[in-house]
């Protein structure tokens, strides 16, 4: 008699993005591209999209608990972060790729806005709001899907990441 030893196979990151699209009644195509969309501009000229089209997954950590945050940047800009730590209400760094690994199942250069192994708080840049659709990572260097900016923020419960006016 055999225990209860059975090997369930691990799930890629790009299985669990597909499930986690599917979770969230989005209707998206994930495309494998024969080139890595590591960068905002690899990403760009393989979806023959704006860079500004580019939804950057980073992962932070914030200061006063430890806990892992993501910003959905626009590709052709950087986090602003002291209106970050503004909108956030605490001072971030840059996540540890082995942390970021461990707590959401990506490696870096393959995050996803969805699909993640724990919940953490989402802002989503402003900017992104100005495209009807947009390009995210999905779970895999060279793996991406479209979505338009108000599902993303829908499926991922985004705040904006903005000053007061």
């Amino acid at each position: 008699m055999s225990g209860n030893h059975q090997h369930t196979p691990k799930r890629s990151s790009k299985d669990r993005v597909a499930g986690a699209a599917i979770a969230l009644g989005f209707d998206i195509e994930i495309i494998t591209m024969p080139a890595s969309t590591r960068t905002a501009q690899d990403a760009a000229v393989a979806c023959g999209c704006q860079v500004g089209q580019i939804v950057k997954s980073l992962i932070f950590e914030r200061h006063d608990n430890q806990q892992l945050v993501l910003l959905l940047i626009a590709g052709h800009n950087q986090v602003d972060m002291d209106l970050a730590a503004n909108v956030i209400g605490s001072a971030l760094d840059r996540a540890d790729a082995k942390k970021v690994r461990r707590e959401t199942g990506f490696a870096i250069g393959g995050v996803s806005p969805i699909g993640h192994l724990c919940a953490m708080d989402v802002y989503i840049d402003p900017d992104l709001l100005e495209f009807e659709m947009v390009w995210a990572a999905a779970g895999a260097p060279n793996a991406v899907f479209s979505i338009s900016p108000d599902r993303l923020i829908d499926g991922t419960n985004a705040r904006l990441l903005k000053g007061k006016q």
